[in-house]
């Protein structure tokens, strides 16, 4: 296993001397591939030459690397990087990834060239599922208020890591990351960015056509400016004046002042003013100011988008002068994380720096309202030097991501039944380590509760006396966490507190870096992971020390963050245990998590990037060989994603020889099930509704094959999750357990389930009402029956 690099003091000084020839090699220096590396990529971060680099030497260096190197080159971010790919892989879109090993491209050569799904458009067809949601009349209004928002935050995020890394990578020559479809690079760019445009359009005229009437039926308005009663209006102008105008910053562009920086995600008035006098014309910006309400309140239930307050008062903002016309934009920019990780000093100072960078990344998309003239677009895309492509004309409102305030107004009749998730996992007259002493406990997020299992864990750890120490991973937390807030108390009771943040997680940066600093300052030892590693893995460890002297450790593996915000709408499963190997395990992972541990194998772990792939192709080779031998084989998937073509690859085979294969797919798929003579035994579902699917579930063999096994994690079948990422699945051992969780992908795979099925071609189609046209059993209410209590109020 190649050694893992951690950040040092010296690291800066040293490799700033290499480059300069300032300073004496350290005694054990980089190979001259890694100086050299170093040496270009300033450079060029320096003059911008990297659009002299050509392909084909982009191409030597990466295989040189994963030569001298021995192990994967992982990138700064998450999806758009240049690193080791799974061995299956072949040549990128641009053709610029390298060639698959003589034994892979043997094996690959029996499969269709076309057998992978383009990833950017399956993303677009689950956001395509979000606003069926949506538009679904028979899901209460307000939460089809929300699916909206939803739909809209996506689409920004999408814009704003995929589109922009796409771009990116293509301008300056780089390959293109994803599965191999053979369609030319730009062919895709263009191919997403019409499906996106379709997509907003649809959103938009869904929201003016339907939503906006729904809700108005229902005494919840939505109105612009001119549809405001003149009192309505009057009581705007105090507003305003006392609230609005004190804040806004118009900016004219003429000779003295140049175009103004338009920041991500902020919407504006574009407005063209003319001076009596002279008759000169000009261009201003006013940026709407985003600390204020999306959707300023009239009255009760009577709402005015912030926009079109300002743009009635435009003549207090220039005075004196004429406003020929006025029109709202939106601009997104890039925002994908980018550290240099191999002479960055302090991680934490790095982000920082990088946080405040963010805000010069150039414009990916530009959404103007359809009404804007075409010289103030000229003029826009223009100075934003934005692809025309990207730019979409949209009826108003634009930024519907404001939605969730709408959403978020507490009528219940309008809302989904309010639930009490079940606290039955542990007794309450008893401790969360009495129980665990006897058995493990499977907990299935949001119908059991998150407070009253794994919070209760670390709280009751905390104030144990008997518990020596604490270790945990935290990659996203809420604003305020009882388990923060737990590990704090136990440093300061005394006991050993280990906690690895994951400063990289994707928009929540900055408040990991605030948690991380909060944590140190109470004594906890905070642990920064690897550069170039995100610590994605869910996993808690307790050690306390038993009557007679030996020490027992309790651990929690689990699918999803330690969040109890998010425990309530993210659907995922934990596993709660005292079982020696999974202690044993854990304690082993942390340890190379914060020291030098090179452990690769565990007695019921599956860790990224070491073994997890090759553990999963095993297994899945595992079913092929029964089947051909005449024995019951079964394969059953539940995830986020499935991209990783070596696994895709193994799931095509495993279907030729006649292994049933269920996957259970809430997002990306790149496999195309149905095709016969490749995967005709190969179903792929996806279900959405009021709980975002989150679980990963990983089951093999059937449920009489005593050899078979289940596992649960954090990882998805992404290169990202397989190779640039500290991932984790644990084993679950106890039979009826692994019958539960078998049973719920039975369930969702069921054809009286509702859910969206793909088909070979790609496309999704939903499946929701029966022959009669009566609605098909929504999974989530049924284990919400089930598990969870629902109430009134």
């Amino acid at each position: 296993m190649p050694a893992l690099g951690r950040l040092t003091r010296t690291t800066l000084r040293r490799l700033t001397g290499l480059i300069t020839g300032r300073v004496a090699l350290p005694v054990r220096p980089p190979s001259p591939l890694r100086c050299a590396e170093v040496a270009l990529d300033t450079a060029l971060r320096v003059n911008g030459a990297l659009l002299n680099w050509t392909n084909a030497t982009l191409s030597d260096i990466e295989n040189r690397r994963a030569g001298s190197l021995g192990g994967p080159d992982r990138g700064d971010n998450d999806d758009m990087t240049v690193g080791e790919v799974s061995p299956q892989r072949t040549a990128g879109e641009n053709g610029a990834s390298g060639a698959p090993s003589p034994e892979v491209a043997a094996v690959a050569d029996d499969l269709p060239p076309d057998r992978y799904i383009e990833r950017e458009g399956s993303w677009l067809r689950f956001n395509q599922r979000v606003l069926e949601l949506a538009q679904d009349e028979t899901i209460p209004l307000l939460e089809r208020v929300r699916f909206m928002a939803i739909f809209a935050s996506n689409l920004d995020e999408f814009f704003m890591v995929r589109v922009a890394g796409r771009m990116r990578r293509m301008a300056t020559g780089l390959p293109v990351e994803g599965v191999t479809t053979g369609m030319p690079a730009d062919q895709v760019l263009e191919q997403t960015l019409e499906t996106a445009r379709e997509l907003s359009l649809e959103h938009a005229e869904y929201f003016n056509n339907a939503i906006r009437p729904a809700l108005a039926q229902e005494g919840i308005e939505i109105l612009r400016w001119k549809e405001l009663s003149p009192d309505e209006q009057e009581n705007l102008h105090q507003l305003f004046r006392d609230r609005i105008y004190p804040v806004l910053t118009p900016l004219v562009v003429d000779p003295a002042h140049p175009f103004p920086y338009i920041s991500g995600l902020s919407l504006s008035l574009a407005v063209m003013i003319t001076e009596p006098d002279t008759g000169l014309t000009m261009f201003a910006r006013v940026k709407v100011p985003p600390l204020l309400p999306r959707f300023l309140t009239v009255s009760k239930y009577r709402f005015v988008p912030l926009e079109d307050v300002i743009a009635a008062h435009l003549t207090e903002l220039f005075t004196g002068l004429e406003i020929l016309e006025h029109h709202v934009f939106r601009v997104t920019r890039a925002r994908e994380l980018e550290v240099d990780e191999d002479v960055t000093e302090d991680l934490m100072q790095s982000l920082e720096r990088e946080l405040l960078r963010r805000r010069a990344e150039p414009p990916v998309r530009l959404e103007v309202e359809e009404s804007i003239s075409a010289e103030v677009l000229n003029r826009l895309v223009t100075e934003l030097g934005i692809d025309r492509r990207a730019v979409y004309h949209l009826p108003g409102p634009l930024d519907l991501t404001g939605l969730n305030a709408i959403a978020d107004l507490d009528i219940r009749r309008l809302k989904y039944p309010a639930f009490v998730p079940s606290e039955a996992a542990f007794p309450h007259d008893g401790d969360v380590f009495s129980t665990l002493d006897k058995q493990d406990v499977l907990v299935h997020h949001p119908y059991d509760s998150f407070t009253a299992t794994v919070e209760r864990l670390t709280v009751e750890a905390a104030a144990d006396p008997r518990v020596l120490a604490i270790k945990q991973t935290l990659y996203r937390t809420s604003d305020s966490s009882p388990i923060v807030d737990a590990l704090i108390d136990a440093a300061e009771a005394g006991k050993q507190v280990v906690v690895v943040v994951e400063l990289k997680a994707r928009f929540d940066e900055r408040a990991n870096i605030l948690w991380a600093r909060k944590l140190e300052e109470a004594g906890c030892h905070v642990v920064y992971g690897f550069v170039d590693l995100k610590t994605h893995c869910k996993m808690a460890l307790v050690v306390r020390e038993e009557p007679d002297g030996s020490l027992r450790r309790y651990c929690h593996i689990g699918t999803g963050n330690y969040n109890s915000s998010t425990a309530r709408l993210y659907e995922d499963y934990g596993l709660l245990t005292s079982d020696p190997d999974v202690g044993g395990d854990a304690t082993d992972l942390f340890n190379v998590l914060t020291g030098y541990s090179r452990k690769t194998s565990y007695h019921r772990f599956l860790v990224a990037p070491y073994a997890l792939r090759a553990g999963l192709l095993e297994q899945i080779e595992r079913q092929t060989a029964r089947q051909r031998d005449g024995q019951p084989a079964r394969i059953q998937l539940k995830c986020n994603a499935i991209v990783d073509e070596a696994v895709v690859d193994a799931l095509y085979r495993a279907s030729r020889a006649g292994v049933p294969v269920d996957l259970w797919v809430r997002g990306i798929c790149s496999l195309r099930p149905g095709l016969p003579g490749l995967s005709e035994n190969i179903r792929v579902r996806s279900i959405l509704g009021r709980f975002l699917e989150h679980s990963r579930i990983y089951a093999f063999g059937t449920r009489d094959d005593p050899e078979g096994k289940v596992w649960i994690g954090s990882a998805d079948l992404m290169h990202r999750n397989l190779d640039r990422r500290v991932e984790l699945l644990c084993s679950v051992k106890v039979a009826d357990q692994q019958r539960e969780l078998r049973a719920l992908v039975d369930a969702a795979m069921d054809d009286a389930t509702s859910s969206w099925w793909l088909s070979g071609d790609g496309t999704w189609t939903r499946h929701h009402l029966d022959r009669d046209g009566k609605p098909l059993r929504d999974l989530q209410e049924y284990l919400l029956s089930r598990r969870g209590h629902l109430t009134d109020g």
